[in-house]
Parts: structure tokens; sequence; C-alpha cells
């Protein structure tokens, strides 16, 4: 793939780079983003390199349901570290230029990270539907083995799904025009600036969102609204409560990841103009799932704060 990227660079373009421009309309002051985006991102690689580090030192956590926290947690570093350093680099540096092999590997990038967080989502929704609608039988249908069968899958749907978005923005003409007015790499913000038609860019963004993330968001649905029936039928009002507590914030995050996908998607191709906040949006949403998702999936469990404790050497008294 990326061999096609590179000869489509020297036969085809007319530009030798592109210019990330930052945040429109608010480029005299956009540097000062930079500190709440540093510390998010800083927050996001302690807090999931913490996550990991646990579930693999303690082998209390080696179950299925920890090793999809596990890789979602490594899904996230790799999310936010795919644009991070580049947006502080233009907000502290002004290091706005991007080759565009670069530009189209950094695309297809963000594409992959955010189609694998979708279809970690889903692995550990249905985890959850299993171990709370069929607890006889979790341990017989949720194994090891089910865990590695779902990786893999969600690995080759999401590494290969994503080719076609740099590929096909490759074989666009870029002319004169070579200033992105974006923090990073988006499909549509580059191809934006073709001189010639890119509506089966646009057309092909609708068709992965709709598809991957359509099925993933109905699948994630289908499984908590099971979830939710089951917990309502619990005889415990605590049990009842606790459950849907939990739920509920993890069905904000995801609420949060999938809305912003279809904002941005439908802003793009219908010709919305309110520049800053589709481009505000793109960049929150790869870095906030990342930072919040160690909170809202894993510290609210016992005994992965119970872990925790251990790695981090803290004395705690049980009870």
């Amino acid at each position: 793939m990326f061999q096609i990227l590179r000869d489509s660079n020297s036969s085809r373009f007319q530009v030798s780079e592109f210019i990330l421009m930052g945040f429109p309309g608010i480029h005299s002051w956009q540097h000062w983003l930079s500190l709440p985006l540093a510390l998010l991102y800083v927050l996001a690689l302690i807090a999931n390199i913490l996550i990991v580090t646990v579930i693999y030192q303690e082998a209390s956590l080696h179950q299925p349901m920890y090793h999809f926290l596990g890789i979602l947690a490594i899904v996230d570093v790799g999310l936010a570290t795919t644009i991070m350093p580049k947006i502080l680099a233009i907000l502290w540096f002004n290091d706005n230029n991007i080759s565009l092999p670069e530009c189209f590997a950094q695309m297809y990038a963000i594409h992959c990270f955010v189609a694998m967080e979708s279809g970690i989502f889903v692995c550990m929704a249905i985890d959850r539907y299993v171990a709370i609608c069929k607890p006889l039988r979790y341990s017989s249908i949720v194994t090891e083995s089910f865990v590695v069968k779902a990786t893999v899958i969600m690995a080759i749907r999401n590494f290969v799904a994503p080719m076609s978005v740099p590929v096909l923005a490759a074989q666009r003409n870029y002319c004169f025009q070579n200033k992105i007015e974006h923090c990073l790499c988006s499909n549509l913000g580059v191809t934006s600036l073709a001189c010639d038609d890119r509506k089966i860019n646009s057309i092909n963004q609708l068709f992965l969102a709709w598809t991957l993330m359509g099925s993933d968001l109905a699948l994630i649905m289908i499984s908590y609204a099971l979830i939710l029936r089951s917990v309502l039928r619990l005889n415990s009002a605590e049990a009842a409560s606790k459950a849907l507590s939990t739920c509920t914030s993890h069905l904000i995050l995801i609420f949060f990841f999938y809305t912003v996908i279809v904002v941005i998607s439908i802003t793009h191709s219908v010709g919305i103009k309110i520049p800053l906040i589709p481009v505000l949006l793109n960049v929150l949403h790869n870095v906030i799932p990342p930072a919040l998702n160690p909170m809202v999936y894993a510290l609210k469990n016992k005994e992965l704060k119970q872990g925790l404790y251990k790695v981090l050497r803290l004395d705690v008294k049980e009870g």
C-alpha cells in the first residue's frame, strides 16, 4: 500500500508536502490549547500503560475480560500517539509541514485504531452480555480461544478495510493548494484540496463509517439493551443499581465515541461550514476516550484496583 502511495506521490502530485494549519479561526492563540491537550495525552499514556502492566503482572487478572481491557489500553495508546506528537509539534514549534507519504500513513493509522477501538467495544459488550445474562455458560463461551479469535478477526477487519482510505486519497490530483485547515491528516480534510472530483472519497468514508461503525454500534446497543433488561429483573435493588451505574458510564463514552464520528462525517459530506467545531471534535475524539477509558472501564473494577495498588506499592487496608 505505501509503495502505491509513494509512486503516486512522484507521478501525480504537484505539491511535495502538506501544511497543517492547526485549529481554524484561532491560529493566533491556538498554542494555549497545547496544555490541556498535552495533559490529556500524558494521562492517556500513564493510565493505559498502568492498566497493561497490572494485567500482565497479576496472575489473577489473566481472564478474558481483563485481556480485552488490556487490548483496549494498547489501542488507546496507539490512537493517541498517532496524532498527539504532531499536534503538539504544531502548537509548540510551528512544525506544520508533513510529507505526503507521512500524511497518508497517519490517515491510515487513525482509521485503523478508531476501527479497532470500535471492534474492542463490541467484544467487551458481548463479554459483559454473556457474563450477566448467561453467567452459568460464561466460562465455556468466553474462553482464551474466544479472546484470541475475536481479536484476530477484529485486527484483520480493521487493518484491511481502511486501506481504501489512503489509497483513494492518493489517487486525487493535488495541484496548488497544500494548506490543510486541521491539526491532523483527516481523509476529507486532505481530499478537499484536490483539483479533481473527490466524490468517491466521500462515499467511501460514509460507507466505512456506516458499515463498520454502524454494525458495531448496533451490536453494542443490542448487547446493552439485553443486559439492562436482565439487570432490571434482579431482585436485589443494590445489585441492579450497581450494574446500571456501570452500564451508564460505559454508554456515555460509547455515545461520545460514535456521535463524533457521525457528526464529522455528515458535516464534511454535506458541506456544512463550521470549521473549528469538526476539527476540535476530531482531535478530542482521538484523545479523550484514551484518557477516560481506563477510569470508566477499568478503575471501577475492584480486582483491577487492587492490582494497581500492588503495582504502585500502596498499602490499602481491606474493608
